[in-house]
């Protein structure tokens, strides 16, 4: 049974609690300064301190005794209620476990311990020992948090649809020399994992984890980890880890400290009717909803005083048993393979010396994307991971790569792409999980209404709505075989229902091939066929009463592109060429991409790489070409521009598009010449 702080006795409850802290530098001397906050409100008596290297003098109050080890303060008889633990991580659990044997409740720093094993050892010797043991998350303290519960379970933004913790922040090399543990992965064989996740921005993880409703070793049912390092550490400082709780709920911790500036990190649930943003660190949270955006802030409360004030562990606002989940994702980065460093072309150093810090190039949107997205930067494939995939090349030069799209999050519509697709000089031509639209996956083939399932992504356009709204209607794609060879590639793909359930069969082509020296061609051809025995109807927001919204079928989503010239035989200019029927569209400018060779990419983002699309209309039918570049970059050919089409037993609906992927600008008399080298009808 958890005893309290105090006995039942008039004198014992007329005594202040007695504490002990070890570890008076570093977060120690916030301790400190809280313990005096709390001795001159006579709420506490602060009776010892324990260190190495000891205070300097006239810091302590008299009459604190000073120990150079907690074993040595305990020996003395000091006989403490609450032992403050604020030390190197790799010491936490011996001695936390040192305190509770000697009966003292315990107060210890984030992270509580160094591994699973450490956390179940420390759990029950609490248990035994009858004591109270509280996590130094501080902003589990805070009031923001209970408000968001209840405005979650109100339905206040609907149903939770997601969770992102991110953080953006900067370490100096200084901050890497402050003692013998940081930026260590262990120590002379202990274990220590520090690391951006389960260090800096630790509170970022537990925070999310909190909101996500994971508490306990229980609550987690997988976490993934890619973890990356621009400093000379052995712990990682960039780093996605996403976590699926076992009720279903995706939280990803999106975290730098290679950031150009530093910013309050957050945590944001994502809904079907809106979002929340917490940012912890100031406990403040602004709501947005189509009402508009509202901010409020809120209190906290001190983590120490709750420890005083608890009687039971049911009263703690951070209690060890509720840090099971946090001590999962530790445990998943302890295990995992060691960080693979940035390569230094992707990163730029700011400052001198011990105040020098580095910057990885796009880290901001990268971050950002991923949170949206629920990706890892593998997955997005950013320049210096190692991202998967099967590569088309020409002549041994890589020109794309064929995502199978299984990592895709499941309202984004999983489905097999191409992504990233370059020109034969390395210009990159397609995007994926960007920013704008997180579900637009490079180049391939994607319908927003099949039957009433949506296998594009995002909310659903409904003609009862009149607007895009969130269902649970998210369909995928997956490849059941697939026969490659040099220049070719067949595939069999099953379009698979909410429930798993078939409802078309697709025989998808891809061929390629060189175009002279700067110039290559690749070739889209796709046969839809009923699965289900019935004539299934494929459709679009615009056969479902959205003016001029017929996408699906075809899309190709570019990257930034500077300089557009957007064009057709016989139309110029986005709106022009929107919803028109043409045998070809081109899409030049100066494209947002790096070369093929990472040894060769620089700071340079590739903006000022000249390229030019040429996209050649399906033969089988006039489908009108659907084209964005205001609001995003984007082509494709319309299956249903304002009426569904029907995929009838033994009568599928098939389309080929073949597009030219050139370096440099190219004219109208360059286009029809290229064509007609090709044999193609222009």
């Amino acid at each position: 049974m958890t005893q309290p702080l105090t006995t039942s006795t008039a004198d014992a409850q007329a005594r202040l609690p007695r504490i002990a802290l070890v570890g008076v530098h570093g977060f120690g001397e916030r301790h400190l300064d809280n313990l005096d906050r709390l001795s001159a409100a006579g709420r506490v008596e602060l009776v010892a301190v324990a260190d190495p290297l000891p205070p300097a003098e006239g810091e302590l109050s008299h009459g604190v005794d000073v120990f150079t080890s907690l074993d040595e303060l305990l020996a003395a008889g000091t006989a403490p209620d609450v032992v403050i633990v604020s030390t190197p991580i790799q010491t936490h659990a011996p001695l936390a476990l040192a305190a509770l044997k000697a009966g003292a409740n315990v107060y210890l720093e984030k992270p509580p311990v160094a591994s699973m094993e450490q956390y179940e050892e420390v759990m029950a010797a609490a248990a035994s020992a009858g004591r109270l043991v509280q996590v130094g998350f501080q902003s589990l303290g805070s009031e923001a948090l209970p408000a968001i519960e209840a405005l979650v379970a109100s339905g206040g933004i609907g149903e939770v649809r997601g969770i992102s913790a991110t953080g953006l922040w900067l370490r100096t090399k200084g901050y890497f020399k402050r003692s013998r543990w940081a930026g260590k992965r262990s120590l002379n064989g202990t274990d220590v994992v520090d690391g951006v996740a389960t260090n800096a921005l630790a509170h970022a993880v537990a925070t999310g984890l909190r909101l996500a409703g994971a508490r306990t070793v229980a609550d987690v049912e997988s976490v993934d980890t890619d973890l990356y390092r621009a400093n000379d550490t052995e712990s990682d400082d960039t780093s996605v880890v996403r976590v699926r709780t076992t009720d279903g709920t995706v939280l990803t911790c999106a975290l730098t400290l290679c950031a150009p500036v530093q910013s309050a990190p957050a945590v944001t649930i994502y809904g079907t009717l809106g979002q929340l943003a917490l940012s912890y660190t100031e406990d403040r949270v602004e709501i947005t909803t189509p009402e508009g955006v509202r901010t409020q802030s809120f209190g906290r409360k001190d983590l120490l005083e709750n420890l005083l004030a608890a009687r039971s562990e049911k009263d703690l606002l951070s209690p060890l048993s509720g840090a099971g989940a946090y001590i999962s994702v530790l445990e998943a980065i302890r295990t995992a393979d060691s960080p693979l460093p940035i390569h230094p072309d992707f990163i730029s150093w700011e400052g001198r010396d011990d105040d020098a810090h580095p910057v990885v190039h796009g880290i901001e949107s990268l971050i950002r994307r991923a949170a949206l997205g629920q990706a890892t930067f593998a997955e997005l494939g950013a320049p210096w991971t190692d991202s998967a995939g099967t590569s088309l090349t020409i002549n041994g030069t890589p020109v794309a790569t064929l995502q199978d799209g299984t990592h895709i999050r499941g309202t984004s519509s999983p489905r097999p792409y191409v992504h990233p697709v370059r020109t034969l000089g390395g210009t990159v031509v397609t995007d994926h999980v960007p920013e704008d639209h997180v579900w637009h996956l490079g180049a391939g083939v994607a319908l927003q209404d099949v039957d009433g399932i949506n296998f594009w992504g995002g909310r659903t356009y409904t003609r009862d709505a009149g607007a895009y709204v969130w269902r649970k209607d998210h369909g995928r794609i997956v490849t059941e075989s697939a026969e490659h060879s040099d220049g070719h590639r067949r595939e069999h793909l099953s379009w698979l229902g909410p429930d798993g359930t078939p409802v078309l069969r697709e025989q998808r082509e891809w061929r390629w091939a060189a175009v002279g020296n700067s110039a290559w061609k690749l070739t889209l051809d796709f046969t839809l066929e009923s699965a289900t025995g019935r004539t299934v109807l494929l459709g679009s927001p615009g056969s479902n009463g959205r003016p001029q919204g017929g996408y699906g079928g075809f899309f190709w989503r570019l990257p930034n592109v500077g300089g557009a010239t957007i064009w057709t035989p016989d139309a110029r200019g986005e709106d022009a060429v929107h919803g028109t029927v043409a045998p070809w569209l081109a899409w030049s400018g100066t494209f947002d991409a790096g070369t093929s060779d990472a040894a060769h990419v620089t700071g340079d983002p590739g903006l000022g790489h000249p390229a030019t699309l040429v996209f050649l209309s399906s033969p089988q039918a006039p489908d009108p070409w659907f084209v964005r570049h205001s609001g995003y970059p984007g082509v494709g050919l319309s299956l249903a521009w304002d009426a569904p089409v029907s995929a009838e037993p033994e009568r599928p609906v098939h389309r080929s598009v073949t597009v030219l992927v050139t370096d440099g600008f190219l004219a109208t008399q360059d286009i029809e010449l290229l064509i007609t080298t090709l044999g193609e009808s222009a």
